[in-house]
């Protein structure tokens, strides 16, 4: 049950109307059926409802849309997977992406700066409530938290943007300049390090943010800037909280039965209900049934399902390639001949069985992560409970292996580290990779490693990006299951502007102080 958790919605709307002054006392009154500037906030409840009201940010109320983390949906962007139709992830992916693009790029900046505003608003309004002054610390130190969110989200995705820590005036706004991207790096580290020395180690509530998230998200914010030994430093304070472990089933991880598990340090809670607490990943990524049509938006690529290696290291066999493999292909992946929602998969006629969306030209393969099965459980659309984990404990363990690959330490203990997510679960257990190789060969079979771990969760295009690897990577040729070219993913080559997204065209149009990123 989620009944205790922190409740995420989008507020439609929350509008502070102040009121003019009156020389009469006895005029001014004023409704108190109403939310006004003059009666919000006044207590601990409202100020809860205000920062539900930045949370709610966080949570997608529109996978179609991307949303800020994506789920898999920024795998649609990689070569991991296949977007079908003409969305803004699939021209990102494919480098037909521009700057009038919506969802990746408008809604990423919009949404970013949704949760800012909202933060700023509540850091603001508590000075005017009375509360003790550990209950306003807690709170300055969520807010603080996830506005260092939304600075990360904000410089990974286009470098330097406008800084802004108060309220501004209608003229400001339309005048602000964009900061560099090493300040606002700068400020999101700032946010997490005040959230560090004030929150606590367990949440107030499950799904609100913690010691631990800050920290950890501290680490991404540093290792995406390649600042190594800051993020040996980070995972050693990680490590001392001493409450976060692998969670003993891969397949488990994303399973509704084992949310916020010892494995998971933050997460976007979700739960069932009509009016948004849902998530529409299940009905927009999922893989439909003769019952159920699922919308098989982002499905996984042969090009990923080639990169899982075998149990022993042997070779794949040809005539059987899908048997043998790390287990964490058919945790990931449905594959031909597997079984999903009591169907077998795939069935190429529509309807029956279990198939993609007609639309997806892309029909043997589809996605199995974040999937609510029985059939009988499914939900209705936009009304999936499962939780969106951004970071795992999974992740620090090989950031860990990177940051000691990249300052050039121990390499047999990085082998040691990434060796633990190849064999410490119950459910996954490959052959562990030989301790003596040089720097070279372990920073290649650590970025194998995190591409497999982390698939179809939205970390590999953030990936690509900061280890500069897209000219090595692409050209990517997608085809079906007859073998017929689907796409070709930068056809041309990947090119060094598409390192950052652009300037949304509605923002430049607003401020003509906002330049555009080179390239576009």
């Amino acid at each position: 049950m989620k009944t205790n958790r922190i409740i995420l919605y989008i507020f439609s709307s929350l509008l502070l109307f102040p009121l003019g002054s009156c020389d009469n006392d006895f005029l001014e009154f004023y409704p108190e059926d109403k939310i006004t500037s003059a009666n919000f906030p006044q207590n601990e409840g409202d100020i809860k409802l205000l920062l539900n009201g930045v949370y709610a940010h966080l949570r997608e109320n529109s996978i179609y849309n991307e949303g800020l983390f994506g789920f898999g949906v920024l795998d649609g962007a990689t070569p991991n997977a296949f977007t079908w139709g003409n969305t803004p992830i699939a021209r990102a992916g494919n480098g037909q992406l521009n700057s009038s693009d919506g969802s990746i790029v408008n809604f990423r900046w919009t949404r970013s700066y949704g949760i800012i505003f909202r933060a700023n608003y509540l850091l603001d309004a508590l000075e005017g409530v009375e509360l003790n002054e550990e209950q306003k610390t807690t709170f300055r130190a969520e807010a603080r938290f996830l506005r260092g969110l939304a600075y990360s989200i904000l410089a990974e995705s286009f470098g330097g943007v406008p800084i802004i820590l108060e309220a501004l005036t209608t003229e400001e706004a339309r005048n602000i300049t964009r900061s560099t991207r090493r300040e606002t790096w700068d400020q999101a580290i700032a946010d997490y390090d005040m959230a560090i020395d004030n929150l606590d180690v367990d949440a107030p509530e499950v799904g609100r943010a913690t010691k631990g998230a800050a920290l950890g998200m501290k680490m991404r914010a540093l290792l995406y800037q390649g600042n190594y030994d800051q993020v040996l430093e980070v995972i050693d304070e990680i490590d001392q909280l001493g409450i976060y472990d692998l969670f003993p089933s891969y397949e488990g991880l994303f399973k509704l039965e084992n949310e916020n598990n010892q494995e998971v340090i933050f997460d976007i809670q979700y739960i069932t209900g009509e009016n948004s607490q849902g998530s529409l990943h299940d009905q927009y990524c999922g893989t439909g049934t003769g019952s159920w049509t699922r919308g098989s938006r982002y499905v996984p690529t042969d090009d990923l399902v080639n990169a899982y290696e075998m149990i022993d290291g042997s070779a794949v066999d040809p005539s059987n390639p899908y048997e043998g493999r790390d287990p964490r292909l058919g945790f990931t992946v449905v594959v031909p001949g597997a079984y999903i929602l009591g169907y077998r998969f795939p069935n190429y006629e529509y309807p029956g069985g279990a198939f993609n969306h007609p639309g997806n030209r892309l029909k043997h393969l589809s996605t199995r992560k974040y999937r609510i099965e029985p059939e009988s459980d499914l939900p209705p659309s936009g009304q999936s409970s499962l939780n969106n984990i951004i970071l795992r404990y999974a992740d620090v363990i090989l950031s860990k292996a990177e940051a000691i690959i990249e300052t050039n330490g121990n390499i047999d203990e990085a082998i040691t580290l990434i060796n633990r997510i190849r064999t410490e679960r119950d459910d996954v257990k490959i052959t562990p990779l030989p301790m003596g190789l040089s720097q070279e060969e372990a920073r290649e079979r650590l970025r194998h490693e995190r591409r497999i771990e982390f698939a179809m969760e939205g970390l590999y295009w953030a990936d690509i990006k900061r280890w500069n690897i897209g000219s090595e990577i692409y050209p990517v040729e997608v085809r079906d299951h007859t073998g017929s070219l689907l796409e070709t993913k930068f056809p041309n080559g990947y090119l060094d502007f598409y390192q950052l997204l652009p300037i949304p065209d509605s923002e430049i149009a607003l401020n003509e102080n906002l330049e555009q990123n080179p390239g576009w």
